[in-house]
């Protein structure tokens, strides 16, 4: 049977100085420390004799940003899948980490009423099904070898719970998705096998800042 294996990359560190809840604003691309991040992680997939024949991103600017490198150390080039965008919020725009009190505020009352869907936000069964056709589309697109997925911190969780069977809603603070960061998916044929998980670039994540660093070892972005 055949072997595919899907690597789902998390983009790296994001220049954001004011501390805005980005989503899916554009601009937003990669720090020095971001692409660094990037070239890490190709770096990585070159030194372990990976066989990237796919390499596919959000279209957003830090998820395209990040896979360069790996498309250029592969010669493939970079296919863009709107289903790896970033999920829909309600605050986007807004410096969520500066000032928590701003969301208590009584205009926000009216999105707090379902945190399971999430109710402020792009539900997460909606997450799961596209990034489920997503993962499928690189299966397809790489069987009998592997793809370079770069996607979305809140996606790909969405994506692994759903790939583990466990409840979609989950606490950003307990994520273990962090910034450069590896989730691989292991196919015998259309099977899941296995996943895995790794962060090629966790040194850098040392004095990184995230929105939302979960487990990791990055800084929260205020």
């Amino acid at each position: 049977m055949e072997i595919t294996t899907v690597h789902v990359m998390r983009h790296g560190e994001v220049d954001n100085p004011r501390g805005l809840l980005y989503g899916r604003l554009p601009g937003f691309g990669l720090t020095e420390r971001g692409h660094a991040m990037a070239r890490r992680v190709a770096e990585h997939l070159v030194e372990e004799g990976r066989d990237i024949t796919t390499v596919i991103a959000s279209p957003l600017l830090r998820a395209q940003q990040s896979a360069l490198p790996t498309a250029h150390a592969f010669d493939v080039e970079v296919d863009c899948d709107p289903r790896l965008v970033e999920a829909g919020n309600t605050f986007e725009g807004v410096p969520v980490n500066a000032d928590r009190s701003a969301l208590t505020s009584p205009r926000y009352w009216h999105l707090y009423t379902n945190p399971l869907r999430p109710s402020w936000g792009e539900p997460y069964t909606e997450v799961a099904d596209r990034m489920s056709a997503a993962l499928s589309g690189a299966l397809r697109a790489a069987r009998g070898h592997e793809a370079l997925v770069v996607s979305h911190q809140m996606p790909i969780t969405t994506l692994t719970r759903f790939a583990e069977c466990k409840p979609l809603p989950h606490a950003p603070w307990a994520r273990t998705c962090s910034l450069a960061s590896l989730t691989s998916f292991i196919f015998e044929g259309a099977t899941l096998v296995g996943i895995s998980y790794q962060e090629p670039a966790a040194d850098l994540l040392q004095g990184a800042a995230d929105m939302t660093p979960g487990r990791s070892a990055a800084e929260l972005k205020r």
